[in-house]
């Protein structure tokens, strides 16, 4: 398995969302890979984990490019959502990125994101007094590029940063909105 050539250890599998809470409580891994899809919800099995082991990321692995899915995972305590259909290759380096604080999303689902977050009075956000979350500057700049449809590379070129640094920015945003 590439994640283990990595140095990532693979330390239980499981095929239903009671299956991957029990073998979480039982393993209490740094990281849960799970399916929004799986049989019982993975949403549900999100829940659950996040909920009884705070110290474990859940990341989301799945064909579903549906914004619903999205959503539904990140308020059900996901810390990132990964396509099946990102290339093997990167997994573990996303898994290790996630472990640094970085928020793992698809590139064309940040979009949908960023617009849910805007469009959705009803969610708590840090304000200041004047009503502007409390994003520095260059958190500003990053979400206004982003609400432009820029992606990570192209807010990389134009505000001369790593990508890296983007989706740290990225996260950072997230977390605080």
């Amino acid at each position: 398995m590439a994640l283990e050539r990595d140095g990532i250890e693979v330390c239980a599998e499981a095929w239903t969302a009671e299956g991957a809470v029990k073998a979480a409580m039982r393993e209490q891994p740094d990281v849960c890979l799970l399916d929004i899809n799986m049989p019982g919800g993975g949403a549900s099995a999100a829940s659950t984990i996040t909920a009884r082991l705070p110290h474990t990321l859940v990341l989301m692995l799945t064909v579903s490019r549906e914004g619903e899915d999205l959503l539904e995972s990140m308020r059900r305590g996901a810390h990132g959502y990964l396509l099946k259909e990102m290339d093997p290759a990167k997994l573990s380096v996303t898994v290790k990125a996630a472990l640094a604080g970085e928020v793992p999303l698809p590139r064309q689902m940040t979009g949908f994101l960023v617009e849910e977050l805007r469009h959705e009075p009803h969610h708590r956000h840090p304000v200041t007094d004047k009503g502007r979350p409390e994003l520095t500057r260059r958190e500003w700049e990053v979400l206004d590029l982003l609400c432009e449809g820029a992606g990570t590379g192209d807010i990389a070129g134009r505000l001369f940063l790593s990508q890296v640094t983007v989706r740290r920015h990225i996260s950072a945003i997230l977390g605080k909105l």
